[in-house]
C-alpha cells in the first residue's frame, strides 16, 4: 500500500501522517508499515534544536496509525465497521523506548493484534531501525461514531 492510498484511510494529514509505506498486512493479524525519517520533519524544529531526535511520541502515533490501517482493512465490511464516521481513541501501555531514531533512519513499525472486540481491541507495536528494536508499546484503543462524541 503506498502513500496516496494511506492517505485516504488515515485521518491523520500532514504533519502527522507518520507512515510512508505499509509492506504488508495480514486481516486481523498484523501489519508491517515504514516511515522514512527527514532532516525536513516539521518536530525536527523543537526536538531537538543542534540534536534531532525523533520524539518518542511521534513513534507511537506510527504504531496507532499502523493499528488504523490494520482495523479498517481487517474489519472494512463485519462487525467492527470503520467508516468515516468512526473515531479512534487511543492509549499507550508499557511504553519503552530503547534507542533514539534521527534524520536519514528507517522506521519499520510492526504491530499485531492481541484483542479485537466490536468497541476497540488490544495492540502490540514494534519499532526498529536496521533490525534493533528502538521502542515497544502495547496500545489500546476505542472505537466510536463521530456522532457520541459531538453530539
Amino acid at each position: 500500500m503506498q502513500f496516496d492510498e494511506l492517505s485516504a484511510l488515515l485521518p491523520q494529514k500532514f504533519p502527522f501522517l507518520m507512515l510512508d509505506r505499509i509492506i504488508s498486512l495480514e486481516k486481523g493479524k498484523t501489519v508491517v508499515a515504514l516511515k522514512n525519517i527527514s532532516g525536513n520533519e516539521i518536530f525536527f524544529l523543537g526536538h531537538f534544536p543542534g540534536m534531532a531526535v525523533m520524539p518518542g511520541t511521534m513513534i507511537i502515533e506510527g504504531m496507532a496509525q499502523a493499528a488504523i490501517v490494520l482495523f479498517r482493512k481487517s474489519y472494512e465490511d463485519g462487525e467492527l465497521r470503520l467508516d468515516g464516521e468512526r473515531v479512534f481513541f487511543f492509549g499507550a501501555a508499557k511504553a519503552r523506548f530503547l534507542k533514539p531514531v534521527v534524520p536519514g533512519d528507517q522506521l519499520r513499525i510492526e504491530v499485531t493484534i492481541t484483542k479485537a472486540i466490536s468497541t476497540g481491541g488490544v495492540v502490540e507495536g514494534i519499532a526498529s531501525v536496521d533490525g534493533q528494536v528502538v521502542a515497544k508499546a502495547e496500545l489500546s484503543f476505542g472505537v466510536k461514531k463521530r456522532e457520541e462524541m459531538y453530539g
